[in-house]
């Protein structure tokens, strides 16, 4: 998972968006952040609760 940070020309605030390696939208923030700085460090923050989401499980080899 990544983190980037838009804004569009109706919306000049700054929202983080919380994307997979995939480049699929996980989640989006739905306030808005004076800097992008401000922004990336909320979506940051965010990520770090979902931190095993992309986590691949061990795979352990067969124990005979």
């Amino acid at each position: 998972m990544t983190v980037v940070a838009f804004s569009t020309p109706s919306r000049p605030e700054w929202r983080w968006r919380i994307v997979d390696y995939n480049s699929q939208t996980l989640e989006e923030s739905s306030s808005s952040f004076p800097s992008i700085a401000d922004a990336v460090a909320a979506g940051t923050a965010r990520v770090r609760q979902h931190a095993d989401r992309d986590r691949q499980r061990p795979v352990w080899p067969d124990q005979r």
